[in-house]
This record gives C-alpha cells, structure tokens and sequence, in this order.
C-alpha cells in the first residue's frame, strides 16, 4: 500500500493543525491587540510590528524553509521549526515589555517560516493529484477557521483575563499544542528522502530577506520612503543573482509554469486584503464602536462560516468555468467592501446588514483563494514542489503583511475606516485582473 494510501489522511490532520497554530497566531494578536497596547504601553509603530513582526520574519524566510525542506527533508524542516515555533510562544507569553514582545514574535514568525512551507510541498507530494484540489480546498478552509478562531480564541482569552494574566494566554496557549505535534510528529511523519543535490543559494536569500526588510519595515513605521526604494534596487539585484547561480532559490523554468504567476500576484493581492481587512476592522470594532474583544472575534464569525462552506464546495463547479469563478469572485469581494464601507460610514454597527456583508465578503475570498491556489500547483512538477510551495507561501505572507502596514497605516492615520474599504476595494479589483491572466485550463 503507497504513502497516499496508507497516510495521507493523517498526515494532512497532523500538518494542518500545525498550519492552524502559525496562521492563528496572525489573528489571534488582531483582537488582543487594544489590550496588549494599553498594557505595555505601546506606540502605533510598536503595536503594528508586534502584529506584523511576525509575518516580516515569515514571509522573509519561507522560501529558505522551502528550499530546506527539499534539500534535506520535509520531516526535520516541520518539526523544527514547530519546535522553534512552540518556544518562542511561551517567550511571547512572558515578554516583559513591547520591544522584548516585537523580537520574540519574529523569532515566532522565523518558526513558523521553517514549518509552513512544508505543509504545501508535502500536500504536493504526498496527496495523489485527483485529491490535491480537495485537500487544497481543507488548507483554504484551515486558513479561514484560523483566522477567525484567532480572533474568537484571543476575544476570549483575554475577556476572561485567567489569573490575571490579560492578553499572555494568547501565545501561552500554542506551548502544550506544539508539544503535543511535536511528539505525534515524531512518531508519524514519514521519513525524510533527502536531495543533497539542491544549492541553498545564500547570495539569493540575503538579499531577498535584505529587500523585503527595506520595503516592509519603513512601510510599518511609516517613515523612510528612501529606505524603501533602496530596497526596490536590492530587489532588482536579487534578479540578477537568480539568473547567474547554479541552483537559484527560484528557479527561472517555475516561473514559465502556466498560471503560477499570474496565480502568485492575485494571492498577493487577495492577501492583502485579507490581512488589512483584520487588522483595521478588528482596531475599529473595539477602539471606536466599544465592542469588547470577545464581540469584536464574534462578528467575524459569518465570514469564516462562507470561507468555508465555499472552500470545501467550489470543486462542483465545472473545470471551465473555475477562472471565471476566480475572477467574480474577487470583483465580489471589492463590492463587498465598498458595502460594508456604506454600512459603517453611518457611525455604528449597521446590523444586521453588516453580519450579511461580511458573509459575502467571506464567500468571495474563499472563491477567490481556493482555485487560485489549485491553478499555480496544478502543472508543478513534484521535483519542483518545495520550490512552487515556497514561492506560493512567501507571496500569501508578503501580501498579508504589506496589507497589514500598508492598510494599517492608511486607518490609524486617516481614522476613516470607510476610506480603508474603499481602498481594500480597489485592491481586489486589481486582484481581479491579475486573476483574469490565469490558464483557463489550469484546474481541469
């Protein structure tokens, strides 16, 4: 009996959980994020990185834990960085002040960056290719219920304020889950099949994680515009890099692969609305409208009910149609925001018109992100798997926290949550018309 047989099933329950805690760590700082900065006295700058700290460091080292994981095994990749993951949560969870808190999310956040990638490459491998849209259509549903658990887990936590301890259970809580993965992982995760052969290009890392950090940072802290074009020329140097090593971090024929790139920009996009839509709405529920944190993650609730509802049933619809699907849904997602943009300009809640919005908003991205992600690996070769995994995962992080800074910084400056949709909106136009380049054939 072959691997997929005899292991799929539990090895996607296995990786997947593990896939829950790293993106359940994004969210689950959004609703806490009022408390953690009255607590630690934290500036807008300081609470933005203690947010998206962690998604720099992910989305900075992805493509390296790829590139690991096909070099020298998915299995030892997975468990260290759950393992560097799980210790820097009970860091978190005890830091005593907002700079200690920042440096151990992106210790965090480097964890998460050596497990994360491996979920997709053994997705890729491992699951035969008649069920690898179902099982991707379970990942999309995970990030959905992640992301929304997040919020309702960290409204919880910190309403009950266990022993005192406020906003600390949020971290605290992933310590005895890690350890548990840790040891199941350890029993049950098949053996590594190492590929010596695979360069890890140290050139082409550095100066990507370089460009990256020079775009990111100044964007969070809302200074540097020079700092950030410099990184813009770091980035074109990276170009450069690629095409002369021997075994660059991505390879020139993946990028020739029908529909991954195109797929790649519009999961950039979606993203970004994504991580903005959170972080700005989960601010104003509870700064402006007094909701408290437990009401503020409820509210998300219908959202991730239609993420994934859609998530598990956007298969039925026939292969032909699956780029039109793409495309309309992302055009429904930026009507949706321009809705919701309308419900909150009058000053309150808008219920129950605003619950409605936020279903179809859910909806929408879940239409949007599930075949994307179904269309970039479709025609990936399984050699080329860590490497289309951690292009796909660095695209989806980068775009969730260039979202965050970007719409972050546009609602704590404008105050405007209005204005904030109606921006995300036009980004999931744009979202729409990268989606529009994809191989019509791509999911068949």
């Amino acid at each position: 009996m072959s691997l997929v047989e005899t292991r799929s099933r539990p090895l996607l329950g296995l990786i997947l959980t593990g896939q829950f805690m790293a993106i359940l760590d994004v969210s689950i700082v959004n609703v806490a994020a009022p408390t953690i900065q009255a607590d630690l006295a934290a500036s807008g700058a300081e609470l933005q990185l203690i947010v998206a700290g962690y998604t720099i460091a992910y989305a900075m080292l992805l493509v390296t834990g790829a590139r690991l994981g096909g070099r020298s095994g998915y299995r030892r990749w997975f468990l260290a960085g759950l393992a560097v993951f799980t210790v820097a949560s009970l860091l978190c969870g005890i830091a005593p002040g907002a700079a200690a808190l920042v440096a151990f999310r992106l210790l965090q956040g480097a964890g998460a960056a050596l497990m994360v990638p491996q979920v997709l490459s053994l997705i890729q491998v491992a699951v035969p290719q008649a069920g690898r849209a179902r099982a991707l259509g379970i990942y999309a549903a995970v990030i959905s219920l992640a992301a929304v658990g997040g919020q309702i887990l960290g409204g919880l936590l910190v309403t009950l304020d266990l022993f005192g301890t406020s906003w600390r259970p949020i971290f605290l809580v992933n310590v005895p889950i890690g350890l548990v993965l840790l040891w199941l992982g350890a029993r049950n995760l098949p053996a590594d099949e190492p590929r010596p052969g695979r360069g890890l290009d140290l050139p082409g890392l550095l100066t990507l994680s370089l460009a990256t950090s020079l775009v990111v940072v100044p964007l969070v802290l809302e200074r540097g515009w020079a700092v950030m074009i410099a990184g813009g020329l770091v980035f074109a140097g990276f170009v450069v890099i690629q095409r002369r090593v021997a075994h660059p971090l991505i390879p020139g024929h993946l990028l020739r692969v029908p529909g991954l790139v195109a797929a790649g920009v519009a999961i950039f996009g979606v993203m970004a609305v994504y991580g903005g839509f959170l972080f700005s709405n989960a601010l104003h529920l509870q700064n402006d409208l007094r909701d408290s944190p437990i009401r503020a993650g409820l509210t998300f609730v219908p959202m991730a009910a239609a993420f994934a509802l859609v998530s598990l049933n956007w298969k039925r619809v026939p292969a032909r149609l699956h780029r039109r699907l793409i495309v309309s849904s992302s055009v429904v997602v930026a009507l949706g925001l321009v809705a919701l943009a309308a419900v909150f300009s009058g000053g309150g809640h808008g219920l129950p018109y605003l619950l409605i919005v936020l279903a179809v908003i859910g909806a929408g991205m879940a239409g949007a992100f599930s075949p994307l992600m179904t269309v970039a690996l479709a025609r990936v070769a399984p050699a080329d798997a860590p490497d289309a995994s951690g292009l796909l995962a660095m695209m989806l992080q980068l775009g969730q926290v260039v979202g965050v800074a970007a719409f972050g910084t546009l609602f704590l400056s404008s105050g405007s949550i209005s204005i904030t949709m109606v921006c995300l909106a036009a980004t999931a136009f744009a979202s729409a018309v990268a989606a529009s380049a994809t191989s019509p054939s791509a999911t068949r």
